[in-house]
């Protein structure tokens, strides 16, 4: 029984790979020389999202554990599957294809204990294209307004986390490169602790190109982020809009008076109703969240048990 624990690593480090295969075997190479200083007994799990190249065999011969999908699910269905098959009590999530330097996951893991999940953040001096860098601004506003603390990277996918922890909202991750976003503020929605370690990100390595379709993407990563508000905090959402409704139909009817001289009119009680009913709606949804979360709360304590 003894020797079983010995065994057991307590890090687990999940790599998402779609078409990496000629960048793969160095960056495993590199994970393990450092990890292995941590955790002798860490493992590498490599999870092939339908590659249509040697991805697979690239990472099997660099001796990691590759677990293949069948076909293309997306970034975020990889690293679910990751998480379902680590055995380690601590998970590191980072790209397969050089983006992160495999020398900043002692840093995460550094802070894991106090912290419950700990997000590799973009510096200053990361090599990043402008584009993405204005448009990580507005969603890591959106994302403090609607978590109520600071996001510093809302989609950073370089982070480590308690794997309890990521069981227990692995079934609200979507399939694709918004899974990030949906975790850190379950994470913060949940009341877990969650910190933020400033690294460097690197410029892909070799020819590999990256798999976000900018508008695409952005798009999807907006409709998360109001996904998760109305999912988790859904006064956050319901009270501004019925206010703005509720100021909107007051003005309109006070113009309708002392501008144009006409009676209030039933526009303007439509708008206040309106208001006064999307705020009921969003005290419905508020005590339907704190339900939810109280049954996966409950699903969190038979995972740690586990």
């Amino acid at each position: 029984m003894s020797i079983q624990k010995q065994k057991t690593p307590r890090i687990s480090v999940i790599m998402p790979a779609f078409n990496e295969g000629d960048v793969i075997g160095p960056v495993i190479k590199q994970v393990r020389a450092v990890v292995g200083k941590i955790d002798k007994t860490h493992e590498i799990i490599v999870i092939d999202d339908g590659s249509s190249d040697n991805t697979a065999e690239a990472a099997r011969a660099a001796g990691v554990t590759v677990i293949q999908h069948p076909y293309n699910i997306g970034n975020g269905a990889a690293v679910k599957t990751g998480i379902r098959h680590a055995r380690g009590s601590i998970l590191v999530t980072m790209d397969g294809d050089g983006q992160h330097d495999p020398n900043d996951i002692p840093k995460l893991l550094g802070r894991i204990g106090p912290y419950d999940m700990v997000v590799g953040s973009r510096s200053r001096e990361s090599d990043t294209a402008a584009h993405r860098d204005a448009a990580n601004m507005v969603f890591n506003s959106l994302a403090s307004y609607v978590s109520g603390r600071k996001i510093e990277d809302l989609t950073s996918g370089f982070r480590a986390i308690k794997t309890h922890i990521a069981r227990q909202f692995v079934y609200l991750l979507p399939n694709q490169f918004s899974y990030p976003s949906t975790i850190t503020l379950s994470i913060v929605r949940a009341g877990y602790s969650l910190g933020y370690e400033p690294i460097r990100f690197a410029r892909r390595a070799g020819k590999t190109k990256s798999k976000i379709k900018p508008l695409r993407d952005g798009l999807r990563f907006l409709m998360i982020i109001l996904k998760i508000a109305v999912f988790y905090a859904p006064l956050k959402i319901f009270v501004p809009l019925s206010i703005f409704t509720f100021l909107v139909g007051v003005t309109y009817g006070l113009m309708r008076i002392f501008v144009l001289s006409a009676p209030y009119g039933q526009t303007s009680a439509l708008l206040m109703s309106t208001a006064a009913l999307i705020f009921m709606v969003g005290l419905v949804s508020e005590q339907i969240a704190q339900l939810r979360f109280d049954r996966s709360e409950s699903n969190t304590h038979i995972n740690a048990d586990e």
